[in-house]
């Protein structure tokens, strides 16, 4: 599912003009988008939660030349999926 099909469920569910849910779902992108960007943690009960991770730099290998280069740190989103969403995704699992 992508940011157009989950406005188009938005607006069937909520009777609501797919403009009107278009943005909706921009503003609760957006806000999120901000929360990380300032390193704020976003919590949102049974579904996970989002934070940003610091990596610290290292010295890496290049494979096909073997040299030495410097891998710079990062700073990235790390999403960590709650008990509910396990769960959901567990019991929907379908046997091999």
């Amino acid at each position: 599912m992508n940011k157009s099909d989950l406005s188009t469920v938005l607006a069937k569910e909520l009777n609501i003009p797919l403009r009107k849910s278009e943005e909706i779902v921009d503003v609760v992108f957006g806000t999120m988008f901000n929360a990380l960007a300032g390193h704020d943690r976003i919590e949102i009960r049974g579904f996970g939660s989002f934070e940003v991770r610091e990596y610290h730099g290292y010295t890496g290998r290049n494979p096909k030349t073997g040299e030495k280069i410097v891998v710079d740190g990062k700073r990235l989103p790390f999403f960590k999926a709650g008990k509910e969403l396990r769960e959901k995704i567990d019991e929907s699992e379908t046997p091999s």
